[in-house]
């Protein structure tokens, strides 16, 4: 590999300003003595660095250039000389959530909460890079983890989309029984799915307005009932002999699906908005009596925490959960427009990007 000054070069996938990223090659990152080097085996694009892409991000000044991608895993190429928990060579899941560690949110267990919370591949460079520096913070947080043997880096890069999924989980209060409606049949959506039916679920409907989504739900699981958004009320009505789902989940950057969910959803019934909405279009009007009368509990989830995300890594880690159906595409780190471009599209679910061929 080549070096300069000393330091090996790396391919890197740069965001130089809105619809811009480009591939370079860029000298590795420096460590500091509580740092840890990874070289990155997977890494995912997700919807959020789509958004970040094509209109920018608060924490992204103009002119700044960044790494996105924050669903990572990799090895352990170099630790910190202060580092004693992590070694060279252990294969990790990395949670790219950050809090400041002082604050009310970080000491009770949810940093993602912090309001001065930093992230990989939003506030500092992420994992579209052949090597990653995290930062001590994160380290002394344990945002690494180390993975199992049998568990793929795929896999463990899956572990931050499905913790945030876990979150919505936990807030719904799901019980065994309950009829649960997903509205949205993207990668998010259907991990939703997969979740409830995992905590019991009766039956759970999901709903799209694209076809070839729909279609992808009886890959993910044979059992889902798969609805067109276009009739979704009086199917679901149709279905529950006109009561309602007992959890209803927007997981799609809908204000049409947040003012329907309220009529789809039972008396006693839950709502997640999960799915955020563009910021000049998220002021949405609700008729407030649904919530009232139905005595309806409307609640929203961000992010997750540490402890969720070293959750979902023991469920897929065991094999009570499995997730490797999610990655449809895989795009090596010189495609990396290519990738964005299918994942735009909408088409298929989950695109992984590699930089020595698949991830094992």
């Amino acid at each position: 590999m080549l070096k300069v000054n000393g330091r090996e070069r790396m391919r890197t996938a740069l965001l130089l300003g809105k619809d811009s990223i480009q591939v370079q090659s860029t000298q590795q990152p420096e460590i500091g003595p509580g740092d840890v080097l990874l070289r990155t085996k997977a890494s995912l694009i997700c919807g959020t660095d789509v958004r970040i892409l094509r209109y920018g991000h608060a924490a992204i000044s103009s002119g700044t250039r960044r790494i996105l991608g924050h669903e990572l895993s990799g090895v352990i190429a170099r630790v910190g000389s202060d580092v004693s928990s992590l070694k060279t060579g252990m294969r990790v899941a990395v949670a790219p959530n950050m809090g400041c560690g002082l604050c009310d949110q970080c000491v009770s267990g949810n940093m993602h909460l912090c309001a001065d919370y930093r992230a990989l591949g939003i506030h500092i460079d992420g994992g579209f890079a052949e090597y990653v520096r995290i930062p001590s913070v994160a380290v002394r947080q344990g945002n690494v983890i180390d993975i199992p043997p049998q568990m793929s880096f795929v896999e463990a890069a899956l572990a931050e989309p499905l913790s945030c999924v876990y979150n919505g989980f936990e807030r719904c209060a799901l019980r065994p029984g309950d009829t649960v409606l997903v509205m949205g049949a993207g990668p998010i959506g259907l991990m939703h799915a997969k979740m409830a039916k995992l905590g019991g679920a009766s039956t759970v409907f999901v709903s799209d307005l694209n076809s070839e989504r729909l279609l992808r739900c009886r890959h993910i699981d044979a059992s889902l009932v798969a609805l067109d958004a276009n009739d979704i009320e009086g199917k679901i009505m149709d279905f529950t002999s006109a009561r309602g789902v007992d959890v209803c989940i927007t997981a799609c950057p809908s204000a049409e699906a947040q003012q329907q969910s309220l009529q789809l959803t039972a008396v006693n019934g839950r709502v997640l908005f999960f799915g955020g909405l563009p910021t000049n279009a998220s002021e949405v009007h609700l008729d407030t009596n649904l919530i009232h009368y139905k005595q309806l509990m409307v609640t929203g989830t961000t992010r997750a925490s540490m402890r969720q995300f070293r959750t979902v890594l023991s469920l897929v880690g065991r094999g009570t959960l499995t997730v490797k159906e999610f990655i449809t595409e895989t795009f090596d780190i010189a495609e990396i427009r290519q990738a964005f471009a299918y994942t735009a599209q909408g088409l298929g679910l989950r695109c992984m990007i590699a930089f020595d061929g698949h991830a094992k």
